[in-house]
């Protein structure tokens, strides 16, 4: 009996990236530049993928130097709960 069927599908981080920048753009309050988002001129999240994984280097607040929180996405949950996170926080910035 094969239980393969239940499975997700593998994580393809390479098309997870394209589509997450996608979404990125989508929110008008960030500024792509290369792998990095700023918010207002401070950098506030990295990307890079690899390894079926991406990881994200996600500020705590934007600031010229922040701090930095890195999180690691293996799947389309992580991502949606990246994407999630970091709508909160700008919300949270923009009402700063």
């Amino acid at each position: 009996m094969d239980n393969d069927f239940f499975a997700p599908p593998p994580f393809k981080a390479e098309e997870a990236l394209v589509q997450l920048r996608r979404a990125l753009r989508d929110l008008r309050q960030l500024t792509e530049r290369g792998d990095a988002w700023s918010f207002e001129g401070s950098e506030v999240l990295q990307l890079a993928a690899g390894e079926g994984q991406i990881t994200a280097r996600l500020a705590k607040k934007p600031m010229r130097s922040p701090d930095w929180e890195t999180r690691v996405c293996r799947s389309a949950a992580d991502v949606r709960k990246l994407q999630d996170d970091l709508k909160r926080r700008l919300a949270q910035w923009a009402d700063e």
